[in-house]
């Protein structure tokens, strides 16, 4: 069973989805740390529901990026993380947790990368005027939205309502992430 990290700065849907894969035997997987970097977000609620550790911090209590992913690489090796996977994290990783979880941390996007990067994705595609949505899984480098592609998965929208257009992309992004982290397990227990 390979042990995960998920982090996340929000509502934490994609969290949930992967901790309810783990639990419900789906993935071959347990979620041993959830890593979130907003102590407000609902996040926190959702790991406490399911009993998830959880390692909580300000970046502002911090004098610098590097010190903080310190910090997180110390929780990380602690709880044995062989995965790191970002659910709607909203920070760019550094050179400090890019070189010590090279090609072992993977993000979840809601476009057709390389099309529409940042925050702001579905809106973004949505006021441009696209027809073909869909969600990206790639590796974290140390560019925006930016790694290698892993998985993608598209889908025809014509409508005009964008709240009806987000349910889409999350009825879209669970199921193509946990298909793609059982993906990465099985072919990492193959090596």
């Amino acid at each position: 069973m390979r042990r995960l990290a998920v982090f996340a700065s929000g509502n934490g849907t994609n969290f949930e989805a992967i901790v309810a894969a783990c639990e419900q035997k789906v993935l071959d997987a347990e979620v041993v740390l959830m890593v979130c970097d907003k102590p407000n977000a609902y996040v926190v609620e959702r790991a406490k529901a399911h009993g998830t550790p959880s390692f909580i911090f300000s970046p502002k209590s911090y004098a610098s990026k590097a010190d903080f992913e310190h910090e997180i690489i110390q929780k990380l090796n602690e709880a044995g993380v062989e995965l790191v996977c970002l659910a709607g994290y909203m920070r760019l990783i550094g050179d400090t947790l890019l070189e010590a979880y090279e090609g072992r941390i993977i993000n979840i996007h809601p476009s057709l990368l390389p099309a529409f990067k940042g925050a702001h994705a579905i809106e973004d595609a949505f006021n441009y005027g696209v027809k073909v949505f869909g969600v990206t899984i790639h590796y974290v480098n140390a560019a925006l939205d930016g790694g290698k592609i892993i998985a993608q998965r598209a889908f025809e929208y014509h409508g005009n309502d964008v709240e009806e257009l987000e349910s889409m992309v999350h009825a879209t992004e669970y199921p193509l992430y946990i298909d793609t982290i059982q993906k990465l397990i099985t072919s990492d227990s193959d090596k």
